[in-house]
């Protein structure tokens, strides 16, 4: 804990951000870690609660009260130790993880929950600054070799526990950069790529060997894996988007929102990317109302969007969650994004009935209100409209991994489309195919950084014991 009567005598601090008319002028991040002193005191606040319900709101099982007494105590040293005994990248999870362990802490049943996220935040910058971030090479080797389908925040956990036990690893990576949908997916200016970056130096001098441009089933075989490695890890995303079947859904300004996004993230990285859609001057509606949506929100309004609205299907939550119902899960309550503080209209119980062209390109959605009823979803009379559309994009989730992927390895499938790997006993993140493991959103489906990077950990765990009969990695 920090200081016995912290809690009483401070208020929660939020990170700063820089203003909305400067950081919308380019694609770097806004957010700004807290002082030592911030930080410092934002520990203090750190109760003695008797059983820290944060650790377990936390995915990897962070020892979040340990590390926040030490940033009380002003150890930095010793607070990023702790904080990387659970998490190999907490740049990633201070910057784009919603934060589970804050609606799980003790002090958020009555008050304000502890900035958990803004410390890590700070610590990790600290130990970068600091040099503390440095390779753990393992003292010997097995003689095993593993590869890993996937640099995602699961394949790159799973990667480098295996490496650090001596294990030859080799990441395969079908996009001419490493990184998976923490590269493309998520917008530079909620986490720069340079992160991504160090972590990979840091990797690479651990024995951690990248492969871009390596598409199994397209130009790398799966066989041939299954040859060359003593076991092969599946940690590719959730991928594949879930579509809008509505009439005018073939215009021309009607895409995935990773359709959008991702060239965004070539262009910052300095690749040449031909016919990149642009909002700039468009009326952009982002149809779906989660993180992904936000996303292009932010994007577009970087871009210059004339009007952006997002739609929402489901009800729009409560401004407040009723804690002593659902405390310590997750509630379900509005959350209002960075980008949409820089300019967006939302709306909720909307669903889109046509959209409507011109010349084969989209001009307008047609829209109307809708209730739900005992689970059911009801048009409500009277209530359709149309808007101006220039740009539609669908961020309206990931039903499953690109079916190719399993399909050329065999493996067992769930009835959701994933691969089919329990999390339990001897044959953990194992599939029904010999020395073959999945972990990720390959296995779970659609989830947080922080979930992949869990899974990733356990399913090295899982493979190391397969390979050596007993593993010291952490379960």
């Amino acid at each position: 804990m920090g200081k016995i009567t912290g809690f009483m005598e401070y208020d929660r601090l939020a990170e700063a951000n820089l203003p909305v008319a400067e950081r919308v002028k380019n694609y770097k991040e806004f957010v700004l870690h807290l002082t030592d002193d911030q930080a410092k005191q934002q520990g203090a606040r750190c109760m003695d609660c008797g059983i820290p319900f944060c650790m377990t709101g936390c995915p990897v099982n962070n020892i979040i009260p340990d590390w926040n007494d030490l940033v009380y105590n002003q150890d930095w040293k010793s607070a990023i130790d702790v904080l990387h005994s659970t998490n190999n990248f907490p740049e990633f999870t201070g910057r784009i993880c919603p934060a589970p362990c804050e609606a799980a802490c003790t002090l958020n049943i009555n008050d304000d929950a502890v900035g958990i996220k803004s410390i890590e935040h700070a610590i990790i910058d600290k130990a970068w600054e600091n040099n503390w971030v440095i390779p753990q090479i393992p003292m010997h080797k097995t003689g095993k070799k593993v590869a890993i389908v996937g640099s995602g925040p699961a394949g790159l956990a799973t990667a480098q526990q295996l490496a650090r036990v001596g294990h030859t690893v080799v990441v395969l990576e079908k996009n001419s950069r490493v990184g998976g949908l923490l590269r493309y997916g998520i917008p530079d200016f909620k986490m720069e790529k340079t992160h991504i970056d160090r972590r990979m130096a840091q990797m690479e001098a651990e024995g951690v060997e990248f492969r871009v441009n390596q598409h199994v089933g397209e130009n790398v075989n799966a066989d041939d894996l299954l040859t060359e490695f003593d076991a092969v890890v599946l940690a590719g995303g959730a991928e594949h988007p879930r579509d809008l079947p509505v009439p005018g859904r073939e215009l021309d300004g009607v895409m995935y929102a990773m359709d959008f996004l991702t060239p965004q993230n070539k262009v910052v990285a300095g690749d040449n990317v031909s016919n990149q859609v642009m909002a700039t001057n468009k009326n952009v509606v982002v149809i779906g109302g989660g993180d992904t949506g936000s996303d292009c929100v932010g994007t577009s309004n970087r871009h210059g969007a004339l009007s952006i609205t997002q739609f929402e299907l489901m009800p729009q939550p409560p401004v407040k969650e009723n804690k002593e119902l659902v405390w310590p899960n997750w509630p379900l309550k509005m959350r209002t994004s960075s980008s949409h503080e820089e300019g967006a209209s939302r709306d909720w119980s909307i669903t889109t009935k046509e959209l409507i062209g011109e010349n084969g390109k989209v001009v307008a959605l047609k829209g109307t209100k809708v209730e739900w009823i005992d689970g059911k979803m009801i048009e409500v009379a009277g209530t359709e409209f149309t808007i101006k559309a220039d740009l539609v994009l669908l961020a309206m989730g990931f039903v499953s991994p690109v079916q190719k992927l399993l399909e050329v390895f065999g493996v067992e499938k769930d009835n959701r489309g994933n691969v089919k790997a329990t999390t339990e006993g001897a044959e953990s993140y194992k599939t029904s195919k010999a020395k073959v493991f999945a972990a990720g959103d390959v296995r779970r489906g659609q989830s947080l950084v922080v979930w992949a990077i869990r899974e990733g950990r356990q399913a090295a765990r899982a493979v190391d014991e397969f390979l050596m009969g007993s593993s010291t990695l952490p379960r």
